[in-house]
């Protein structure tokens, strides 16, 4: 008899057991299939998609590179670059083993957002490496979307791309995360009546996404955040921070808390979890009155939603089968879309922020204590968030060359 999969219990779960069967037969041969977009059926369909007629492009191109947008799909390409060291909650598995997230990763660009996607998954974790490699590749794309790498390298190998390419990048795990959480924000204080400015949160987590979601809630206009590692509150005080922790050090904790996770969270408005260490039911209840709690690790929360209910008004996780569930689907296709879309060089704070809005204003009047952000599933939600990027985009002059 096949192994099970862990069965759905939420509210919102799908009981029907999925087994191991079910899981590799949806795998076999990839996720991912290359579909033709002119008819190859007669011998002048051959002569006009390949020799002699495709002589006559390449000519064109060659005379004038920016032609390549029109007569090849590199401008609507978003190419999922991994090097397989931080995948799900899998940890460093390797570029092999990475690839059916990145092929998923690209179905869901496909699906959601109508954007031609490859994976690309690359057998070295040399950060000067896999820039190179994206430089001398960036003929062949229109955006990059970086996945799974393990922080504090994410950083350095965004920030260096960004630099090198004059094309949109984004490391999703950390923005597309960040978007998605400060839209759920906007929403649980839009249905509690509050405004997010006087909000004091704690961050569980100083790695990719938890850096991201600090620097995003701080341009929202928070400004008494406190981020948690493992071995503490992230303050000026510490000695063994790295340059990533030094810097967030300086901009977060504004009343010089120290000590750890039961220091940090009495009292407080907002725990939101992004790492793998788990919150004892008691600091929860230790939280402020209407408190809320965003327990985002998967497939294990740092609490269980229904503990958490018991403490906080409002409940989210990074899980399908419990209501509010957090899920970077909904920005990263919309962002790049847009960022496409508006011809945009890169992917701006700005951008950013527009993108969290607009999956708000998909369920403005549909907001609940169980519906603080659309479905993953919602058809409204990618249209809407390209829409407001690209707005964004032309606004804050990005885009052109």
């Amino acid at each position: 008899m096949s192994a099970v999969t862990e069965a759905p219990t939420g509210p919102q779960g799908n009981l029907s057991a999925i087994t191991d069967e079910d899981i590799f037969a949806g795998h076999i041969g990839g996720k991912l299939s290359v579909e033709l977009t002119s008819p190859l059926e007669t011998q002048r369909d051959l002569s006009i998609a390949y020799t002699p007629g495709v002589a006559q492009v390449s000519r064109a191109i060659a005379a004038d590179e920016t032609l390549a947008k029109r007569y090849t799909w590199t401008d609507r390409l978003v190419v999922v670059v991994s090097d397989g060291t931080a995948v799900l909650g899998l940890g460093d598995i390797g570029p092999r083993a990475s690839l059916p997230v990145m092929e998923g990763k690209s179905a869901l660009f496909k699906k959601f957002a109508g954007l031609n996607s490859i994976p690309i998954v690359l057998d070295t974790k040399d950060p000067d490496e896999i820039v190179e490699t994206l430089i001398r590749l960036r003929p062949s794309f229109g955006a990059v979307n970086l996945e799974d790498i393990s922080a504090p390298r994410c950083f350095e190998i965004e920030r260096r791309v960004i630099e090198a390419l004059d094309c949109p990048v984004m490391h999703d795990d950390q923005h597309g995360t960040a978007i998605v959480v400060l839209a759920a924000l906007k929403g649980a204080t839009t249905v509690q009546g509050r405004s997010l400015e006087p909000l004091r949160v704690v961050i569980s987590g100083a790695g990719a996404a938890g850096v991201a979601c600090a620097n995003i809630l701080l341009a929202a206009g928070i400004t008494d955040v406190v981020v948690l590692d493992s071995k503490g509150i992230v303050c000026s005080e510490r000695t063994d921070l790295t340059d990533v922790k030094t810097d967030l050090a300086a901009r977060t904790n504004p009343q010089g808390r120290s000590g750890g996770a039961a220091e940090a969270l009495e009292g407080a408005d907002v725990f939101l979890g992004v790492s793998a260490g788990k919150i004892p039911e008691d600091l929860i209840a230790s939280m402020a009155p209407d408190s809320i709690v965003f327990a985002l690790s998967n497939p294990d929360p740092e609490i269980h939603p229904e503990v958490a209910r018991k403490h906080a008004a409002i409940v989210a996780t990074g899980r399908s089968d419990f209501p509010n569930q957090i899920n970077n689907v909904l920005a990263f296709p919309g962002v790049f879309k847009g960022a496409l879309d508006a011809g945009a060089r890169r992917i701006t704070e700005g951008m950013k922020l527009a993108a969290a809005n607009a999956i708000l204003s998909v369920v403005a009047d549909e907001l609940s204590v169980d519906k603080i952000v659309p479905s993953p599933l919602d058809p409204r939600v990618a249209p809407a968030v390209a829409e407001a990027v690209a707005a964004a985009a032309k606004a804050e002059g990005v885009v052109g060359h």
